[in-house]
């Protein structure tokens, strides 16, 4: 059946949705896939080119009507679905998509228009696949582990919202030349007609993750310098600064405002709008002596060049160059500096002179300083603003 207006397309979306069991989907998408050169049922990566989350469900009935009327059934009790597009799905959509497709350009339409890209392939060659999230458990396919850390990536799912428990069991590791993932055994396999042929690739890197970069376009004020600096999975608020050197963002970790780089944010650690992380700083993450607990840094934070961070920061913190600061580090506090620093916040200092670093987390307006001849690390009320430069910002 032809849907001839927008009319007729929101009766059938309308009757979608009263199919046996029909559950929206927190995310779907149609993703190219690269399959293994030895093994083409390996995936070795998804790539979408338009990416749903919690939105745009007249597409999704659209898909899964599609689905259903080229003969493959889904179970709407299953966390996740995947399968193949054939040219008889794509024409389902094309009749389903019929008000939409003269219209279906720009930034309008999107999934209309990977739709109407599909339909004008002689041969789809097994490449595409349509997959849909229904329940955020932990990821079973290739496909969805994707889709999830583009939804981080693009900022339509917040840092550490997504289980993306067993994710490393489910990918590749594969050799990244560019933005082609190549299966190790396949090099091995043709390493000498590679390298006699003059044709051996120029790996990047050889990792479960390819690059932030090589998926996501940035923000227009967002610079990485480096794009082996931050992986796929990260998020950049617009404005962020990632130098090259001793930085690195990881998966599933970012930033939420305007924010300089050059230290290390570790997964699942969370980096607030201006604030300074300085050139080989570190924020611990969950596997690397947090105790589990993720971390995350105020505004207007600094962080000194080498030291170490593995407690939560509130707003205006400075940790001083070279200084660690982890959950049990001993911290001294002078009665005139506790009452200095409870002035600022809602949680109240006790009044005595030695604290663990537990004790402090998330606490705002805290300096942490070295005494250079003593060595004890001492807590202070901060008295310096950190602002960005807002002509690199």
């Amino acid at each position: 059946m032809i849907i001839q207006n927008k009319e007729e397309f929101t009766t059938f979306v309308e009757n979608v949705k009263k199919i046996n069991n029909y559950t929206d989907p927190i995310g779907f998408a149609i993703a190219r896939v690269d399959r293994g050169q030895i093994n083409s049922d390996k995936i070795l990566q998804a790539s979408y080119p338009v990416v749903n989350w919690k939105e745009n469900y007249g597409s999704a009935a659209v898909f899964i009507s599609a689905l259903i009327d080229s003969g493959i059934e889904i179970d709407f009790n299953k966390s996740e679905f995947v399968a193949t597009i054939t040219k008889e799905f794509v024409q389902n959509c094309i009749d389903k998509f019929n008000p939409f497709l003269k219209e279906a350009k720009e930034d309008a339409h999107k999934n209309v228009q990977v739709i109407k890209y599909l339909n004008e392939q002689s041969d789809l060659n097994d490449l595409f696949r349509v997959v849909f999230i229904f329940d955020d458990v932990a990821p079973k396919s290739v496909e969805a582990v994707y889709l999830k850390l583009y939804a981080l990536s693009l900022a339509k799912a917040d840092l550490r919202s997504l289980n993306l428990d067993g994710a490393f069991g489910i990918l590749e590791n594969v050799a990244w030349s560019g933005n082609t993932p190549i299966e190790l055994d396949w090099l091995r396999a043709n390493e000498i007609s590679l390298k006699l042929n003059g044709k051996y690739p120029n790996i990047d890197s050889v990792d479960k993750f390819p690059r932030f970069l090589q998926h996501i376009i940035p923000a227009n004020n967002t610079r990485i310098l480096d794009s082996s600096k931050v992986r796929f999975g990260a998020q950049l608020h617009p404005g962020t600064t990632v130098m090259p050197g001793a930085s690195y963002i990881n998966f599933n970790a970012g930033t939420t405002g305007a924010v300089m780089v050059e230290g290390r944010i570790s997964s699942s650690a969370i980096v607030a709008d201006g604030s300074d992380i300085g050139g080989g700083a570190s924020i611990l993450g969950v596997l690397s002596g947090t105790d589990g607990n993720p971390i995350s840094i105020g505004k207007n934070s600094l962080l000194g060049a080498n030291s170490v961070t593995g407690i939560p920061l509130g707003d205006g913190c400075i940790v001083d160059a070279g200084v660690t600061i982890l959950a049990g580090t001993k911290i001294e506090i002078s009665q005139t500096e506790i009452e200095k620093i409870n002035q600022a916040n809602d949680k109240q200092l006790e009044s005595k002179t030695i604290f663990k670093g537990a004790e402090l987390a998330g606490l705002n307006g805290i300096h942490f300083r070295q005494d250079s001849l003593s060595g004890i690390i001492k807590a202070y009320r901060s008295t310096r603003e950190i602002r960005l430069n807002q002509e690199l910002h």
